[in-house]
């Protein structure tokens, strides 16, 4: 049997904040109050991070114990304290609990929680494994965990499609969220050259892929200043503004060490990230010039 300790680690409480957050920021974006609706509120957040994420993380796990044997050893799989195939069967069981969780939340929240499920398997198990492209991979990552549950939540509370600016800010985000995976990707370098895994670090080098990375995550966040200037939400702007700012600082930080920097930068930057989000979400809560 495997131990209670270790089937926690597999499921990486630490990796259930960012789709939570984002859930909560698609619920300000709708603009609908939720009283009367805090169930819906927090079934979602369970079903975004506990029991969704933590089964694309026991997936992966799962699909990557080969991986994991050389970059991390102690993992619960690689390690035997999940031993057999547990890891699969755990996999499989929160697959059906993340569809019947999903179904309580309506058509919106259930047809979001079926991608989201599909996605995960997407990135980790063969044939598919877009984990395997540098490109791809990140990329799913990132409209998975800030996308997706940003719109589903905005959807479920307002029982219907959410707004063309909720859709145009949730997508931005989750496209600036594939720098982070990729700076999450420095940490499995060695690893996944030795077993073929193409990511952006591995095929471009730590120094090009971190300056990438830094591209990838600040563009999309320039353009959610420029687009609430143009919906005339000038304060709110000016915040994203500061905290962009922030984050470039921890980027020339980042850039002096890239492999070393990367586990800090996760750590300081991304809360900056995810801070903008929470800011843009208010800001377009109560906008009425796009549909």
């Amino acid at each position: 049997m495997p131990e209670p300790a270790a089937m926690l680690r597999l499921i990486k409480p630490i990796t259930w904040f960012p789709p939570m957050w984002a859930y909560l920021c698609g619920v300000v974006s709708s603009g609908v109050s939720p009283s009367g609706q805090w169930g819906l509120v927090l079934l979602g957040v369970i079903l975004a991070g506990p029991i969704v994420c933590g089964m694309s993380q026991a997936a992966n796990d799962w699909c990557d114990r080969h991986v994991d044997a050389i970059n991390e050893p102690d993992r619960p799989i690689p390690s035997g304290r999940i031993p057999g195939r547990w890891g699969l069967w755990i996999a499989l069981a929160m697959t059906a609990l993340s569809l019947l969780v999903g179904w309580q939340l309506g058509p919106w929240g259930f047809g979001a929680t079926v991608v989201g499920v599909l996605a995960a398997w997407a990135y980790s198990a063969e044939p598919v494994r877009l984990k395997r492209s540098g490109w791809w991979g990140p990329g799913l990552v990132g409209l998975s965990y800030e996308s997706l549950p940003w719109f589903t939540g905005a959807a479920v509370l307002s029982a219907g499609s959410p707004s063309l600016a909720v859709v145009v800010i949730a997508l931005l985000y989750g496209i600036g969220a594939h720098g982070i995976m990729t700076l999450n990707d420095f940490k499995a370098l060695e690893g996944d050259r030795q077993m073929g895994v193409n990511s952006l670090p591995v095929t471009m080098g730590p120094e090009r892929a971190a300056r990438l990375a830094c591209w990838v995550m600040a563009l999309p966040q320039a353009m959610v200043i420029a687009l609430l200037f143009m919906w005339d939400r000038p304060l709110h702007a000016l915040a994203i503004v500061a905290v962009l700012a922030l984050q470039l600082w921890a980027m020339r930080v980042l850039l002096t060490d890239p492999k070393g920097r990367a586990p800090w930068y996760n750590g300081t930057g991304v809360m900056l990230y995810v801070g903008g989000m929470m800011i843009a979400a208010f800001a377009i809560r109560t906008l009425e010039v796009l549909p």
